[in-house]
């Protein structure tokens, strides 16, 4: 058993020197967090796709395992609405070719915008990608929660092309006002969908975000938890990463996460040592 756990991002600046050795190099920044955690969400392919040669250097740094899920750029998603974009995906596609089996899930992030009324859009353009890589959708058109024959439909159309439902569980963030200007910050932009966790494929991801306190966090993720030991049980594979509205603490987090995990199911492989933050003492 094998569980995948990551974070949005592989460097953040409250992680060096605390959990990251620093200073590091760029080159070397990702497999520093390789050593804490094995999948990492790919949000900077949204704002603009990556060289090859970028890519080759992450490629380079983890080990065919590690788990990529890289967005499709916002010119196809939130620009485009997924219409006339073959030049965009075809440059996108190839760039991250270097990646191999650690593209795990090409992420399609929809806007909210993005209504039942569009699924035809979409299940048009699934038809067009091709088959060599899995596929996740993340959907936050409120609808796709609160009406049935709309989730229905939605879940067809990802049927139809083997692809994902990718949740992104914000319930815990908005069960009380928020007590910082990240947390105030993320209750404007993040959103507030009912909690979903019905698994399409055998390699679910799910995206859950919790509060700036580690305790809060902790307690809103006990129904993943046991959620991911079901999958697991069942033989699904999955991915979780987690986040939290300053992501402070998400590195550590994600960790202990994987350990929670563990202590449901044992057998569940455990996760790397950390390469230490700062180099060991001689005396």
């Amino acid at each position: 058993m094998r569980l995948h756990v990551g974070c949005a991002m592989w460097t953040l600046a409250p992680w060096q020197g605390r959990f990251l050795p620093h200073p590091l190099p760029p080159k070397e920044r990702l497999r520093a967090y390789a050593s804490w955690c094995n999948a990492v969400e790919g949000n900077t392919t949204f704002y603009a796709t990556p060289t090859r040669d970028t890519v080759e250097t992450w490629a380079g740094q983890t080990d065919p395992g590690f788990r990529f899920i890289p967005k499709l750029p916002k010119t196809i998603t939130h620009e485009r609405r997924l219409g006339d974009v073959e030049e965009e995906l075809r440059a996108f596609l190839a760039a991250i070719e270097p990646l191999g089996p650690r593209a795990h899930t090409l992420w399609v992030q929809l806007p909210a915008a993005f209504a039942p009324a569009d699924l035809g859009a979409l299940a048009a353009f699934l038809r067009r990608l091709p088959g060599s890589y899995r596929y996740g959708v993340e959907v936050r058109h409120r609808a796709f929660f609160e009406d049935a024959r709309a989730a229905r439909l939605l879940e067809q159309v990802l049927a139809g092309a083997g692809a994902e439902w990718i949740p992104f569980d914000t319930v815990t963030l908005f069960q009380s006002l928020p007590t910082s200007d990240a947390e105030r910050d993320a209750w404007l932009k993040k959103p507030r969908v009912p909690r979903r966790s019905r698994a399409l494929t055998d390699r679910p991801v799910v995206r859950y975000l919790g509060r700036d306190d580690v305790d809060r966090t902790v307690e809103g993720w006990r129904f993943w938890v046991d959620t991911v030991a079901a999958w697991l049980r069942e033989g699904r594979s999955p991915t979780v990463f987690v986040h939290t509205p300053d992501n402070a603490e998400a590195l550590p987090l994600a960790r202990r996460f994987h350990d929670d995990v563990r202590a449901v199911l044992p057998r569940v492989e455990p996760l790397p040592e950390p390469v230490p933050a700062e180099p060991p003492a001689l005396f």
